[in-house]
């Protein structure tokens, strides 16, 4: 895969620590999670405790079960006061000697409109690419105006794909 590391490296911004995720974060992360608004876009409910702990224990596991899929987990922390704000994520698979990474971001609503998403996403990509992955992709609800300014902001670009109603940006 990218390296043969089994868990994402600690990252910093300007004003984030991206930690890898772990187990117990699913205590902090739940009552941030545990909001409506998040799953606008997305369908859904928001996760109990119990279902956040079991889904950070199978995504802490660093790959899918065959194998195919590497798994990037971090908790995105205000460097000011180290306040949990959300959540990123990048599956790596490999095919033809090139990797790609799916991206993925969460920030909890009171963090929104602060420019945090951009900032943890792009770290995220950054160091996605200066690990090798020659190619990012990201899927958006095409009315998630915010999810798709921070695509733009981190070098992807819509494509005429479409899955599970989320268009396909690529970059």
């Amino acid at each position: 895969m990218l390296s043969d590391r089994p868990t994402a490296p600690s990252l910093t911004t300007q004003r984030l620590i991206l930690e890898p995720l772990r187990v117990d974060h699913a205590d902090e992360l739940a009552p941030l999670l545990d909001d409506t608004h998040l799953h606008a876009f997305i369908g859904g409910t928001p996760a109990t405790l119990e279902e956040l702990r079991a889904l950070y224990g199978r995504q802490v596991a660093g790959q899918s079960p065959d194998g195919s899929q590497q798994w990037l987990n971090w908790v995105a922390r205000t460097r000011r006061d180290s306040t949990a704000i959300g959540t990123v994520q990048a599956t790596v698979t490999a095919s033809d000697g090139s990797h790609t990474a799916e991206v993925a971001w969460v920030i909890g609503s009171a963090y929104q409109r602060q420019g945090y998403a951009r900032e943890a996403a792009g770290a995220v990509a950054g160091w996605l690419r200066a690990q090798g992955a020659l190619s990012l992709a990201a899927h958006i609800h095409p009315e998630h105006e915010s999810s798709m300014s921070v695509a733009r902001a981190i070098g992807l670009s819509p494509t005429d794909a479409v899955v599970d109603g989320e268009t396909r940006w690529t970059g």
